[in-house]
């Protein structure tokens, strides 16, 4: 059934494609993936693929242009080595917050990233938390859009205390996000109502909307970048009585001095997914917990495979 299926990885998150090919039981294909001395990357497949059914796991994560090209070269490879499909699994899609022009004269990236990945070869795209469900649009190609709330809601539900909690969305846009959340953990909902100062993640919080005093907060959102929104939310509701927090993020990018701003919040811990990988200094982080993806993604991929739904995943 699964000897037509190939799983490929790129440099971009190699620890979560091999722990997806171990729960998948598949073999992660044989591929060179570098850069030369020149700075120009190199894909070379070293196994056949002629006819397979191909799923390259590669997360445009830091370095985002190197991992992006690294993607679009190996459809390409791909492509010319007669694969038959070739599904693209990205569990972090960048320049996802560049999805519509909400200033004069600036780009949509997220739909040119999109179309490149389809004018590349992509047969279809699995993607995880998209900034906004509107990216799915983008592209011409199918797209199976998994979330990890189950993955957030079956931890909470085994480890933390619920009986007076209330999961809070740092802004309106992500409102969708927390009540969902809230609906599968049974408790209550607050908003923060945040004004973007700029374009480098400079915000400040007004207000926040929903009872917090007394409660157990667990701030839910899809990216932490610099942290510097998460940390003055937490703040806030810190200061309007919240009793204990939480923070959970399907992505954790942690740029700049986002480590060292959450290690001074009032934040107990922060989950986070391991769909980018952490370097050692992040790892060190004690209030960091990665929950893993790979058994989700190895379903979704099987799935797939055998043209099968994908409902399971959403439960």
């Amino acid at each position: 059934m699964f000897s037509r299926l190939k799983i490929f990885t790129g440099n971009a998150n190699r620890e979560l494609a091999e722990e997806v090919s171990k729960q998948a039981g598949i073999p992660l294909g044989d591929a060179e993936v570098f850069k030369f001395s020149n700075d120009n990357s190199f894909v070379k497949i070293n196994e056949n693929v002629r006819g397979a059914d191909t799923f390259i796991i590669q997360p445009t994560c830091y370095p985002v242009n190197d991992n992006l090209v690294e993607l679009l070269i190996m459809i390409d490879a791909l492509k010319r080595a007669s694969a038959n499909k070739i599904n693209c699994v990205i569990p972090y899609f960048s320049y996802g917050r560049s999805d519509k022009k909400d200033q004069p004269r600036v780009p949509i990236t997220a739909k040119l990233v999109a179309d490149l990945l389809t004018v590349a070869g992509a047969s279809r795209i699995v993607a995880m938390d998209l900034h906004s469900q509107q990216i799915q649009g983008f592209f011409n190609i199918p797209v199976d859009h998994l979330t990890s709330l189950p993955i957030f809601e079956r931890f909470f539900k085994a480890n933390l205390d619920l009986s007076n909690a209330v999961v809070v969305s740092p802004d309106s846009g992500g409102a969708y996000r927390a009540r969902e959340l809230a609906k599968r953990l049974n408790c209550s909902m607050a908003i923060g109502d945040k004004r973007r100062l700029d374009n480098k993640d400079n915000a400040e919080i007004l207000n926040i909307i929903g009872d917090v005093k007394g409660k157990t907060a667990i701030l839910f959102d899809d990216i932490i970048d610099t942290g510097g929104s998460l940390v003055k939310i937490s703040r806030a509701i810190k200061e309007k009585g919240a009793k204990k927090i939480y923070a959970a993020c399907a992505h954790g990018i942690l740029s700049g001095q986002a480590v060292q701003n959450l290690e001074e919040s009032p934040i107990e811990k922060i989950y986070i997914t391991n769909s980018i990988p952490l370097d050692e200094k992040k790892k060190k982080c004690k209030k960091l917990v990665q929950l893993s993806i790979a058994d989700m993604l190895a379903i979704a991929i099987k799935k797939i495979h055998i043209e099968e739904s994908l409902s399971i995943l959403f439960r």
